[in-house]
């Protein structure tokens, strides 16, 4: 693209763009830690914080990185070091890239888990009493080949499709794949409301109990709102590095956040109705999906096609987030090391593979991945991004890249105090309460 300048990809479209950077923040957060985390925090109540977090601090702290991405025109390491020359600023480069590793390690993971369970819904194998989908599962993690057998093959199919560059690779298949997850997601979402007492599940979604509010409800929820939208990862930089001049920064920011959060909200609905309406618990925890919902999938008439269309959905989710995790640590190694990109990707596929089968191996280096990544790396990216934006950037520059696209933004002055003053503020709150100290 001419505006990209003739050595870089970049996104030819508007839905391009969105579909691309909706999917990088829609993936397992939105359909496999949403709904349990909700159902853990008292439902209704923890979705109205969840959806003022998203609107007050998410599409701001979006916007800002987005920001730096297109203004630098370069991967996440390579803008904060042209911007902020001779400055330690690129070290927050690294800690998406790095961010980007660990969390690909340990999400292909449980990407795996979703192919195989697509496996076994086909085959008819989700079947028995509820001890035997218990059985099913905890067999499948005691495996000494299948996990690592699905965690490659996803990483595999990952880099096939970033492969094809921004262009022809990920934004090609964005395109099919997010509308192919839409279509699944509301097949599901009509299914589950004609089941009989599905509206207990739908009360108790949207159905507030502010009892259940409490300030661990309330931290829960902001952590929830920034790492659902993939901030402080380096995804959103690299991607905004990707969108042309003529494109609205701030109204691509609020459509990522809404398409996100709207899937979120999907995936309750095509959840907890079910789970009320057979007697199932809310609060199940990570084994809602892989254990609670085969068991509401056997209840069901036609409950082996609505089986094999929910983990081709958990699948696709994830697919449309590992490869904008794939192509940060690319877009590092090829700009900054002058990689050829094709070597880039498959040296990346190969130490994340490695790293991978650690996670699978101990599940202790899978829990620290993530602990060091969601808890410390990514707040702590998110606070200097605000940061970099409100204090290093020039209001001027700030205020000229989110007018780029030729109109006025009347929202510059919320959006600049947001950034300075509150937003670092709410952010540092979600690292400490991610580290135990708040």
């Amino acid at each position: 693209m001419a505006n990209l300048g003739s050595s870089r990809d970049g996104f030819t479209s508007k839905f391009g763009v969105i579909a691309a950077a909706a999917g990088s923040a829609i993936g397992l957060g939105n359909i496999w830690r949403f709904p349990y985390v909700l159902g853990n925090s008292g439902g209704g109540a923890f979705l109205l914080m969840y959806l003022f977090f998203i609107i007050a601090f998410g599409v701001p702290v979006m916007t800002s990185e987005l920001l730096i991405g297109r203004k630098a025109q370069k991967n996440v390491f390579g803008a904060f070091k042209s911007l902020a020359p001779n400055r330690p600023w690129y070290l927050v480069g690294t800690m998406g890239v790095l961010a980007a590793f660990l969390i690909l390690s340990f999400y292909s993971v449980v990407a795996g888990w979703t192919l195989e369970y697509v496996y076994l819904a086909i085959t008819g194998s989700l079947s028995g009493t509820p001890d035997d989908i218990n059985n099913i599962f905890d067999a499948f993690m005691g495996d000494n080949f299948w996990p690592y057998f699905w965690t490659i093959i996803f990483l595999f199919l990952s880099a096939l499709i970033v492969l094809g560059g921004v262009k022809n690779g990920i934004e090609k298949y964005t395109k099919i794949l997010m509308p192919l997850l839409f279509v699944l997601i509301i097949v599901l979402d009509i299914k589950a409301l004609t089941l009989p007492g599905a509206g207990k599940g739908v009360d108790f979604l949207f159905n507030p109990d502010f009892t259940k509010i409490n300030g661990g409800v309330i931290l829960a929820a902001m952590g929830q709102a920034f790492f659902s939208l993939s901030i402080g990862m380096g995804v959103i930089a690299t991607y905004g590095s990707y969108i042309p001049k003529s494109q609205d920064l701030g109204k691509t920011a609020v459509s990522v956040s809404l398409t996100d959060t709207l899937i979120a909200i999907l995936a309750g609905i095509a959840i907890f109705p079910a789970v009320f309406a057979f007697g199932m618990e809310p609060d199940q925890g990570t084994g809602l999906v892989f254990k609670v919902l085969p068991n509401i999938f056997n209840q069901m008439t036609g409950g082996i096609v609505f089986s094999i269309m929910f983990f081709v959905l958990l699948t696709i989710a994830a697919l449309t987030s590992s490869i904008s995790l794939l192509e940060v640590i690319v877009a590092y190694l090829s700009e900054e090391f002058a990689i050829k990109r094709s070597h880039a990707i498959w040296a990346t596929t190969l130490v994340v593979s490695f790293l991978a089968v650690l996670c699978v191996y101990s599940t202790k280096v899978f829990d620290n991945f993530d602990f060091f990544s969601s808890s410390v790396l990514l707040p702590l990216g998110g606070v200097l991004i605000v940061l970099f934006v409100g204090y290093v950037l020039k209001r001027s520059d700030v205020r000229a890249e989110l007018e780029a696209h030729g109109k006025p933004v009347f929202w510059f002055n919320i959006f600049y105090f947001i950034v300075r003053y509150i937003a670092p503020i709410a952010i540092l709150f979600v690292f400490l309460h991610g580290i135990g100290i708040v």
